[in-house]
């Protein structure tokens, strides 16, 4: 085990920065960093954050990726804690150290060694990927929504095939200027929907010898019974008529047997031609984690967890979001992958922090479900309120669910940067908005 200085800071390890781990730093840093009493470090394989929430707006070019990356190491440093660049690839427990790759750039240079890093305190926050089932051709030919990189990626794919689709002197393929996105959960949806906008939006500056009515075909298939299989069946019966009504086509019921190069073969034998496939069915938490020294893990990768969030074989160990596996007692069943479970985490984390190093015992996590929401774009808002916000389980959609659902990416934001930092700049967009297109082009 590493050597102690006397007196010195407990040393927290957080390793992931997503919404749930930059938002525990952050705020470990601003109590008790800036204090001394804890010395906090973050390690993430990027140098930038973005809620992935957001990675479909992204993906279809209605939001400016630059406009709301939070910088790793300008984070630290304005909030007392450490980032260091890098993956974790190991753990020895006996030790207490997270063992990290060498952090290797674009041009294939080491930028960093091989690493590894000393804990008092370990928190696994690394989020989930989306779970391919083994299914054929998904890796080949189909993209994820993932990480920014992914998005870009996307939203690069796109635009090149309506700018193609415009030059070429011969008629479409029957796959062009078709996209087909596999998994009709939150992320499926709301995609569908951003890209009905925005494809009219890219075709509208010039690109005339398109018709996006005619042209542009959009499809979402779901193996489950209906759309958003997860969510109150009124949300989910709400959202496919609205995508029905925008001219999207809905297959549920509808297996994906095989990706092929131009399309989508489905389990009945059916061939759906699209130039882009998008996966985004299924939710897993990364391999890596089944081989964490031992650490008890589940069928999907997820670090099983008790509810002080203490992983079950180490209590200097925790996990919080996607990664983790954490009862829900009240459910008979675990808490669901959501951004409000990994902000609820972090706030009860912070306290049991503090609790920790004065020696008190830990308290047990409660997930509370306030509802759900999803976004199609600027057509409209779904959603269900619930616990503290409404009694019982109450059906919103409209103008007063697309501020609700706002709210949400406005609480990850104030909880990183404060309400001055939030507030000028949304004003900045908002000003910049008037300027430049709504969609990006490039």
């Amino acid at each position: 085990m590493n050597s102690r200085v006397e007196n010195a800071p407990h040393r927290i390890v957080i390793v992931g920065g997503g919404a749930g781990g930059l938002e525990l730093a952050t705020r470990l840093g601003d109590t008790l960093g800036r204090k001394g009493k804890v010395d906090v470090t973050l390690i993430d394989r990027a140098r930038t954050h973005i809620w992935k929430p957001k990675l479909h707006e992204i993906a279809a070019g209605s939001m400016d990726i630059g406009e709301h990356e939070v910088g790793y190491l300008a984070q630290a440093h304005w909030h007392h804690f450490h980032f260091r660049i890098g993956e974790m690839t190991g753990l020895d427990r006996a030790r207490r150290e997270v063992h990290v790759a060498p952090f290797i750039d674009d041009e294939g240079n080491e930028v960093t060694p091989a690493r590894s890093f000393p804990y008092d305190t370990l928190v696994i926050s690394v989020g989930s990927l989306s779970n391919d089932f083994g299914t054929p051709g998904v890796r080949d030919h189909a993209l994820k929504l993932e990480t920014p990189a992914d998005a870009r990626r996307f939203h690069a794919r796109m635009v090149n095939a309506c700018v193609r689709a415009h030059a070429q002197q011969t008629p479409l393929r029957p796959e062009q200027l078709h996209v087909a996105i596999i998994g009709a959960g939150a992320t499926g949806v709301e995609l569908a929907a951003e890209l009905h906008h925005t494809t009219r939006e890219v075709v509208a500056y010039g690109l005339d010898r398109v018709d996006a009515d005619k042209d542009i075909k959009l499809s979402v298939i779901e193996a489950a019974p209906r759309v958003l299989p997860a969510l109150p069946e009124r949300l989910s019966n709400s959202t496919e008529k609205l995508l029905r009504k925008l001219g999207v086509d809905v297959y549920t019921n509808a297996k994906v047997a095989e990706v092929l190069p131009e399309g989508v073969r489905l389990a009945d034998g059916r061939v759906l031609p699209a130039e882009l496939v998008v996966w985004a069915a299924g939710v897993k938490a990364p391999e890596f984690l089944t081989r964490l020294d031992g650490l008890e893990t589940n069928r999907i990768n997820q670090l099983v967890v008790r509810q002080t969030l203490q992983t079950t074989l180490d209590d200097n160990i925790f996990a919080l979001g996607d990664c983790a596996a954490c009862p829900w007692p009240q459910n008979k069943g675990f808490v669901p992958p959501r951004a409000q479970a990994a902000h609820q985490q972090a706030s009860h984390l912070l306290k049991q922090i503090r609790r920790r190093l004065d020696g008190k015992s830990l308290q047990d996590y409660q997930y509370k479900d306030f509802g759900s929401l999803v976004s199609l774009g600027k057509f409209s808002t779904v959603g269900n309120m619930m616990g503290g916000l409404a009694k019982g389980d109450l059906f919103i959609e409209g103008k007063f669910a697309m501020l609700m659902y706002a709210s949400l990416y406005k609480m990850h934001e104030l909880a990183l940067h404060g309400w001055v930092k939030v507030t000028l700049d949304t004003l900045a967009r908002m000003i910049t908005r008037r300027t430049e297109p709504h969609v990006k082009l490039h």
